[in-house]
This record gives C-alpha cells, structure tokens and sequence, in this order.
C-alpha cells in the first residue's frame, strides 16, 4: 500500500507542476529585468529543459518504489555514503583545476590523467546513489512535515521533490538611489569569475544600477533544485525551505512573492523558518550525531545566501551580524538624503573593514543588500531596521505550532495584514 501511495504522489506531482512551475524563488521578469536580459540572454540558465530531466528522474525514482525499499539502517547508510562519494569527487574536481591552473605544469593532460580516470568512475558511483539518495531524505522530509502537522490527508502537499546538481548564478539588479530588488535573473553556473565581473560592470554602466553575481543554493521550480553539498544539515534546511516555497505558491503570499519588497521578504523570511525547524527536528530524528556536531546550524538555512567565508573563527570583538546591521542602517540613511557616491564610498570602505576580520566579501553595495536583507530570519543582519523580518517572527514566536504560523501567513496578501495579526 505504501508503495502505491508513494508512487500516485510522485505521478499528482508531474500535475501540480503545472501550477507552481512559475514558483516564488524563480526569476520573474519585469520591466527592469527585462532591460537587464539584453545582456543576459545569451548566458541564462535552462530551465525548461532542467525540470524535464528532473521530473523524468523522479518518475523513474517512483517506479522503483526507492523511498521504501531499505530499512532505517541501511538507507541512512546509503545517504552517508552519497556524501561520501560527493565529498570525493568535488575534491578530485578542485585538485584537476589546480593543475590546470598551474603555470608550472607543461603537460596538464598528462599530470591530470589519474584524476580524471579517479572523477568518472566517482561520478559514475554518485550517478547510482544519487536516486536513492534523494529519494530516502525526501521521504524523511515528508515523514518530518507529517509530524508537524503540515499535510493534507498524512501528505504533503506538493510532495516533497528535490533534485541536487549544480545551481544557476543570480545576476541581482538593484536601483542606485535605493535598496530594492529590480531584477534577479538566473544565468550559467560556469561563469567564470572574470566573466561575473565583467557581467555586472557592463549591466551597471550601461543601466546606471547596482549589480551583483551572487551563488544560489535552491531553487523553487519543481522538483526543486538544490545545490550539491557534503552538509547535509543545510542541505536538509533547503529542501525544506524549497518545500516551503513551493507550499506558499499554491498561496495568495507565494503567488504575491513579486508584487512588493516587503512580500518577498515575507516569503523568504518564511521560508527559513520553515527550513530551519523541520531541518532541526528531521536531523534529531534520524541523524541525531550530525546535531550533536554541528555548532551553529542556524546558518545553514540561509538558502541562496551562503554564509560569508572566514580565515578562521569570529572573533569574539567582532559581530558580524551586528556589523552588517550597522552598514544597512547608514547606507539607507545616506541613500534617503539623495547621498548615493556617499553611501556607495562607504560601504567599500565597510567592505574592508569585514574583509579585515576575515569575511571575504567581494563585493558590499546596494544589490548586496537587496539579495540578502530579505533573509530576516534572525535580528540584525543585511536587514537593517527593516521591519517585516521582525514582524514575521513575531508572528512565529506568538503561533501555536509551525503549522499555525504557516497556515497563518500563507493567506497573507500585504505587510499591514502581517502587523494586524502580531497586533491581535
């Protein structure tokens, strides 16, 4: 009987993707963004022909029943030795590049050869696990939802169905004048960093805006994608908060994802909570030595906002988020009194500061800020003093169970019906 089930719910998938193909995280065009594709169209992401290979893969998942046909040991044994293999090949991966990066090295192809012999057969291993890999966590984030109560008749509705590959670029476009989110459109992953700068130099000049090229960690297209990972905490995160993106487009705030900033950062911010708790609580579950390990896996929920890269641990003089926080505040002040050189000089002169105590920022100005303050899943932060992160955890904080607070404000269609609930 479970396996039928299993198998009607991957094959209701392939119909519900025709309503959620357009989903919230994914790039919607505007006017501005449509200006921005003039330099974008030759290098943008697939996605058409994305979905289709990975909905195919997950119907060939569901013929075979994969989520049921292991015992709790062994699949959990199957997961871990999927990570293994990943974590084997994207080393193998970064030391072929090294070789071909070194000057020194006359004959790449000769030096490289055992690598190379060494990644197709890891690739060809990850290849077969891969399936069943994928299939076991989304039957355990199903079983997670399940229990806290985010089902219709026992289901999770979308089902659960992710697919791991490389993720798409973002070229983020914000207006100069003010921190806002004109543009966020998808392009090759292959892009080279020269090509990224080049990307946003040429957009920026041309469109007077400031730019971006941020990595991304989901996407919520369906089945979603996520980006390969040896974490398995975050990768667990994102799957659920992919989930949570796709819940909420079959819901006035996902379908409204795009008509306000204050919308998307309602969206997002939902997003991570939802992320984080069924993360938390599916690894408490099932792999409850990862949790015992990790030391801040609040971070990993942070989908498409990786967590800024350390020399060595935060040092305790120094508050990253308190810092950020700080840089949001002045900059929308110097940008609201029309001080746009001002506030853009300033924030490369923050830019070194973080870069100093060891967070390796490329690049800090005011698409930075669009991209990543709608992530208001805790204080502080990209956000600055921007109030609808704090207005939807309160929302949270005054909830009875996740489910309430999801059910809540998934009817939502503006902020000011956001504050009248936390108000009641």
């Amino acid at each position: 009987m479970r396996y039928k089930i299993g198998r009607a719910l991957d094959l209701f998938s392939v119909l519900l993707l025709l309503l959620i193909a357009g989903s919230s995280d994914a790039p919607r065009f505007t006017d501005s963004a449509d200006r921005t594709r003039y330099y974008t169209r030759e290098i943008e992401f697939d996605y058409p022909n994305w979905v289709q290979n990975a909905l195919w893969l997950k119907l060939e998942q569901a013929s075979l029943h994969s989520p049921f046909l292991f015992e709790r040991g062994t699949a959990k044994s199957i997961v871990f030795e999927y990570l293994r293999v990943t974590q084997a090949l994207l080393q193998t991966e970064n030391r072929i590049e090294q070789i071909y990066a070194d000057p020194q090295i006359t004959d790449k192809e000769s030096a490289s050869a055992f690598l190379r012999d060494q990644r197709r057969e890891l690739a060809a291993r990850q290849k077969q696990l891969a399936p069943f890999a994928e299939a076991i966590l989304q039957n355990q984030v199903s079983e997670t939802l399940a229990r806290l109560g985010l089902t219709t008749l026992g289901q999770p509705i979308p089902p659960v169905l992710y697919h791991s590959s490389p993720t798409p670029l973002a070229l983020i476009v914000s207006k100069r004048e003010q921190i806002v989110q004109v543009a966020n459109i998808s392009v090759l992953p292959t892009l080279t960093l020269d090509e990224q700068i080049a990307l946003e130099d040429q957009v920026a000049r041309s469109l007077n805006v400031s730019t971006l090229v941020v990595p991304v960690g989901g996407v919520g297209v369906y089945p979603t994608m996520v980006m390969e990972t040896t974490n398995l905490p975050w990768m667990l995160n994102t799957v659920a908060h992919e989930w949570t993106h796709n819940y909420l487009t079959l819901r006035p705030l996902g379908l409204n994802y795009s008509t306000t900033p204050e919308l998307r950062t309602m969206n997002e911010t939902t997003a991570n909570i939802v992320g984080d708790e069924v993360g938390h609580l599916l690894l408490q579950t099932y792999y409850p030595e990862l949790l015992a390990s990790s030391s801040d896996l609040s971070l990993v929920a942070l989908k498409g906002q990786i967590p800024p890269s350390s020399l060595f641990n935060d040092p305790p003089t120094f508050d990253f988020r308190a810092e950020m926080r700080e840089t949001r505040v002045t900059v929308d002040k110097l940008l609201a009194e029309g001080k746009i050189e001002e506030a853009e000089a300033y924030m490369e002169a923050r830019r070194q500061v973080f870069w100093q105590n060891g967070y390796l920022i490329r690049k800090l100005n005011q698409a930075y800020f669009a991209f990543h303050g709608a992530y208001a899943d805790q204080p502080g932060g990209a956000a600055g003093e921007d109030p609808v992160g704090p207005a939807v955890r309160a929302l949270r904080e005054q909830s009875a169970s996740l489910a309430d607070f999801l059910h809540t404000i998934a009817w939502m269609t503006s902020f000011e019906q956001l504050q009248q609930a936390i108000q009641q």
